[in-house]
């Protein structure tokens, strides 16, 4: 579907003009001096979340400049064709059904019958895994989808994780990463899980082939039974000597693949129960997004205010501290999650765009950021807008750490809005500095889950004004091109047709030879 993108809108000069009239001077300290009812205009509940919105540099007027924006760009339509499963993956002419994968059984669609019985098979084999005493090791092979979600979801339920089993993720090609594994399992006690769509991700292949020779060369015996495919090519897993596949669809996405037959090591991990769970908490928060008004509706609020600050403000990160331990992985997922589908320079259409997409997300755990980046967002040169996620209840009973991990999290947050004055300066804060705080109940699939979705909405909000593909990642593409070309030179040591730089970095490597 053609629609308008944001910059040939009227809401578009609206939202010009009120930067340049108050949003550059505008005064987080004044806006709270003259609405006592700021928290509660600016905070909301979602499904299985808490977002207070307050401490941003927004007002109700530029907020209905934004929701003028998001109607005028057909936010609304462009959703419920997602929903509908049309083919707004343009680029790529494909639907954009992840959200299918964790919705309630249709009979009367096909897709979802498929969906089902594929997510049975999959928990019931999950079932049998954790059953298994003799498996005492799941190593998940994958790259990119395939492990920052399912790495990121076990890490963050450790607390509901099967016991007398370890897990284990292998990404990189670097075999350092895949060797430090292998010294740590036993061929008769691990299961691989081999993650990848097409089964020819090179990362993925090569470190599945490097583990197949360990497992045979110490004595390993059946890989059918210690080596499991996640794929569509059930061939090319059948020739490797894998019997169990689970596939999924080309409608599923890399980066939105975690709930597909891709969380096979999230079901080992927290039972079919569990990942049932995950999936309904991510499904509520579907229907929040498709059924909400847009000013009660929580991802788009959210990626409305990234618009704002990306376009108007020129902010170029956003940092993102979780303080719950379990959450260390959040911020590497929302990496992918967020540049990869919105790092785009040109739109839909192929025309460039003259505003500011992605920005850059980044972070680490509270309090340990506290010790190492917050020096910079307290007093550095550029204001970088922070998101603080919070849990109330604690997964351990050790006495006075939750409140003081807590106190730590809110003192941060009203640190970066109220400043400190000091007319020495070394202990000047400017203050006025944006955050964002969410709060979780309790840290559990079903929160976890709506977490995740909620992030999903709120970078098709953001796409969808922009007028880009989220769905896409072609800047993926042109580095796999080259390397495979590379490789080859190693061997050979041929340069022809290289760049002076390429060429003397592949002879210092040793390609061909001694350096000269």
């Amino acid at each position: 579907m053609k629609r308008p993108r944001c910059d040939e809108t009227a809401a578009w000069r609206e939202l010009q003009e009120r930067f340049r009239s108050s949003g550059v001077s505008f005064d987080l300290r004044q806006a709270f001096a003259h609405d006592a009812q700021r928290f509660a205009h600016f905070s909301q509940t979602a499904p299985q979340v808490f977002a207070d919105l307050s401490k941003n540099l927004i007002d109700a007027p530029t907020e209905r400049d934004l929701l003028a924006l998001a109607r005028e760009t057909q936010l609304e339509g462009y959703r419920d064709a997602m929903f509908a499963g049309e083919r707004i993956n343009n680029t790529e002419d494909r639907a954009v059904k992840h959200w299918l994968l964790r919705a309630p059984r249709d009979a009367a669609d096909a897709d979802s019958v498929a969906v089902h019985e594929t997510l049975d098979a999959m928990l019931a084999f999950a079932e049998r895994v954790r059953a298994d005493a003799a498996i005492t090791d799941v190593v998940n092979i994958g790259i990119g989808g395939s492990d920052l979600g399912p790495q990121m979801v076990v890490a963050a339920l450790e607390a509901f994780c099967s016991e007398g089993k370890r897990f284990h993720f292998v990404s990189n090609v670097d075999a350092h990463e895949l060797d430090a594994v292998l010294r740590r399992v036993r061929p008769a006690s691990t299961l691989f899980l081999v993650a990848s769509k097409t089964f020819t991700t090179l990362e993925t292949m090569t470190n599945a082939r490097s583990a197949r020779a360990w497992f045979e060369q110490h004595g390993g015996q059946d890989v059918a039974r210690h080596f499991a495919a996640l794929t569509t090519n059930v061939q090319a897993a059948r020739q490797f000597g894998i019997a169990t596949t689970f596939g999924f669809w080309d409608w599923v996405g890399g980066r939105y693949s975690l709930w597909s037959a891709i969380g096979l090591p999230v079901a080992i991990a927290i039972g079919a129960q569990g990942f049932r769970e995950l999936l309904a908490g991510a499904h509520a928060m579907d229907r929040h997004f498709r059924t909400e008004p847009l000013e009660r509706n929580l991802p788009v609020r959210l990626g409305l205010l990234d618009i704002w600050y990306r376009d108007f403000h020129r902010f170029g990160s956003r940092s993102v501290a979780p303080y719950h331990s379990a959450l260390r992985r959040l911020p590497a997922y929302l990496q992918q999650l967020e540049m990869e589908s919105n790092g785009k320079s040109v739109d839909a259409q192929g025309r460039p765009v003259s505003f500011g997409t992605s920005p850059v997300v980044w972070g680490e755990p509270g309090t340990n950021g506290q010790h190492a980046y917050f020096q910079m967002l307290h007093q550095g040169t550029d204001r970088i807008p922070v998101e603080f996620i919070a849990v109330r209840e604690p997964a351990h009973e050790l006495p006075g750490h939750h409140e003081l991990l807590l106190a730590n999290a809110l003192a941060q947050a009203q640190a970066l809005m109220q400043g400190k004055d000091d007319p020495g300066g070394h202990r000047h804060f400017q203050g006025n500095r944006p955050s964002t705080f969410f709060v979780l109940d309790a840290l559990t699939p079903a929160s976890l889950g709506a977490l995740i979705a909620l992030y999903e909405h709120r970078v098709f909000t953001s796409g969808a004004v922009w007028g880009i593909d989220s769905f896409d990642q072609w800047g993926v593409e042109l580095g796999k091109v080259l390397a495979g070309d590379i490789a080859k030179r190693f061997a050979s040591g041929d340069t022809q047709g290289l760049d002076a730089s390429t060429a003397g970095l592949l002879r210092r490597l040793g390609g061909g030879g001694q350096p000269e």
